[in-house]
C-alpha cells in the first residue's frame, strides 16, 4: 500500500531524447521533415521560406509579403480563403522573423485534403490586391503613431537601430516606409523568395501515407521553381561601440531601459554555458536582477535578460520599465549584479536551482511531437542536428561556480553594453 507520508525518490534529470524526423527531398527541391505520431489527429505543416535580400535589405517588405500571403490569390479573394479554412475548423497563420518567413497549417487529419490545395493556391498565385495592401499601409501607420507614445516600443526601436544599423536586423518601420511599399516590389520578392528550392516543409503529426500522397500531389508534382532563389548574403554591421543613447520624454511617469550588445549565436560552443549564467543573472523569475530589482528594490515589476540567437549573429538584451524617479539607480544596482557576477562566485546551492531550472524547463517544452518539431527547427536552420540538445543538458549538468565566473568575465561587461534609456534620467 502506498505510504503518503514519504516523499518519492528524486532522481536527477538526464539526457532528453528528441524525435529524430524521417527525411524526403522532392524533386523540386522542396526539403520534407517528417514528425509522425500516429496517435494525434492533428497535423501541422510548416511552411519556412529563407527571408533573401537583393540590396537594401528592406524587412518591412517581407513583413508585408508575409502579412499578406493571405490577401489573395488569382482565383481566391482573402475572404474566399477564409471562408474554406474555417469552413474545415483548420487554421493558417502566417509568421514572419529576422531569418524566415513561414506560412503555417493547422487541421484535422481527416479534413487535409480539403484545405491543402488553399495553401497551394497561396504558394503559387498570390497576388497582393491593391486595396488590401493600402488597408495594411494605413492601418499600421496608425498603429506606428500609437506605438510612438509607448517608452517601450521607442527604446526597442533605438537599441536594434545602434546595434544593428541599417541592416535586417536594425531597420525599423518609419511612416516613409510603410508609403513606399508597393505591390511590384512585393511581387518581385515573392517570386524570388516563395520557391519549392527556398523552401522547407516540417511535416508533424498523425501523417499517414495518405498525407504524405496528397503533399507530394500538389508541393512536387504541382510545384515548380519559376526562378533563382539566389544565394545566401549576409548582412553588414556597424562596428559596435558602448555608448549611452537616452531620449528624454518630459510627461513620462516611466523609463523605458534597454541594455545590450552583439554576442554570439547558438553555433558557437559556448553558447550553452552563456545561457545559463544569463538565467542566472535575468532569464528566470528567481534570478539575480528580479531579486534585487524588483524584490528588494521595488523598482519595476518585471525586468529580464536574454541572449538571442540569429542567422548571423546574437546579441544580449536587458529590458524593464521603472518609475522615472528610479532610473539612475537601476541602473547602477544593474552595474552592482555584473561586478557581483564577474567577481563573486556562485554559491552551490544557486547553481544547483538554475540547473534544475533549466533541464525542468527543457523537459517541459516536449509534450508533444509538436514540440519535438520546435527543437529541430531551432538548431536545423543553424547547420546543426539533434545532438546539440544532448551536448547542452551535458553542459549544464556539469556547470560549476567556477564556470559561471569564467563566462561571467568573458562575456558579461556592464562597461561594454549599449544603454537606451527612454524617459528621464534622473
Amino acid at each position: 500500500m502506498l505510504n503518503r507520508s514519504v516523499a518519492p525518490i528524486r532522481h536527477d534529470i538526464q539526457d532528453i531524447t528528441l524525435v529524430q524526423p524521417d527525411e524526403v527531398v522532392f524533386k523540386n527541391g522542396l526539403k520534407v521533415f517528417v514528425f509522425n505520431a500516429p496517435t494525434q489527429e492533428l497535423v501541422k505543416a510548416e511552411f519556412i521560406f529563407r527571408n533573401i535580400f537583393e540590396g537594401s535589405e528592406n524587412s518591412l517588405l517581407h513583413t508585408c509579403a508575409s502579412y499578406m500571403l493571405k490577401e489573395g490569390t488569382r482565383t481566391r479573394t482573402s475572404a474566399h480563403i477564409a471562408e474554406e479554412i474555417d469552413f474545415y475548423g483548420a487554421y493558417l497563420m502566417p509568421e514572419y522573423s529576422f531569418d524566415q518567413t513561414a506560412l503555417t497549417l493547422y487541421s484535422l487529419n481527416k479534413h487535409l485534403g480539403s484545405v491543402l490545395p488553399v495553401v497551394h493556391d497561396i504558394l503559387n498565385n498570390t497576388v497582393f490586391p491593391e486595396a488590401e495592401l493600402e488597408t495594411y499601409i494605413r492601418n499600421n501607420k496608425q498603429t506606428l503613431k500609437i506605438s510612438l507614445q509607448k517608452n517601450d516600443y521607442v527604446a526597442r526601436r533605438l537599441f536594434f537601430k545602434s546595434l544593428f544599423g541599417d541592416s535586417r536586423y536594425g531597420r525599423i518601420p518609419t511612416e516613409e516606409a510603410y508609403d513606399a511599399l508597393n505591390r511590384e516590389d512585393l511581387m518581385a520578392l515573392y517570386q524570388r523568395q516563395v520557391q519549392p528550392q527556398n523552401c522547407t516543409l516540417i511535416l508533424s503529426g498523425n501523417i499517414t501515407n495518405e498525407v504524405l500522397l496528397q503533399v507530394k500531389e500538389l508541393f512536387d508534382v504541382q510545384w515548380l521553381n519559376t526562378g533563382e532563389s539566389g544565394p545566401e548574403s549576409g548582412p553588414q554591421f556597424p562596428v559596435f561601440a558602448p555608448a549611452t543613447v537616452s531620449e528624454e520624454r518630459t510627461d513620462a511617469l516611466q523609463s523605458a531601459i534597454r541594455l545590450g550588445m552583439p554576442a554570439v549565436n547558438r553555433v558557437h560552443p559556448d553558447f550553452p554555458a552563456i545561457q545559463f549564467v544569463n538565467t542566472l543573472l535575468g532569464g528566470y523569475f528567481g534570478s539575480r536582477l528580479m531579486r534585487n530589482i524588483r524584490e528588494e528594490k521595488g523598482f519595476t515589476y518585471s525586468i529580464g535578460s536574454a541572449f538571442a540567437s540569429l542567422q548571423h549573429t546574437g546579441f544580449f538584451t536587458i529590458a524593464t520599465e521603472v518609475g522615472i524617479d528610479s532610473t539612475k539607480a537601476t541602473l547602477i544596482e544593474i552595474e552592482k549584479e555584473f561586478k557581483t557576477l564577474r567577481e563573486t562566485p556562485a554559491s552551490d546551492e544557486e547553481v544547483t536551482l538554475v540547473k534544475n531550472y533549466i533541464l525542468g524547463s527543457v523537459l517541459g517544452s516536449i509534450e508533444s511531437v509538436f514540440s519535438h518539431a520546435d527543437k529541430f527547427k531551432a538548431v536545423y536552420f543553424y547547420g546543426l542536428d539533434l545532438s546539440y540538445y544532448t551536448r547542452y543538458n551535458e553542459v549544464i549538468r556539469n556547470m560549476t561556480a567556477a564556470d559561471v565566473q569564467g563566462i561571467a568575465n568573458t562575456y558579461f561587461d556592464y562597461d561594454n553594453l549599449l544603454k537606451v534609456v527612454v524617459g528621464k534620467m534622473n
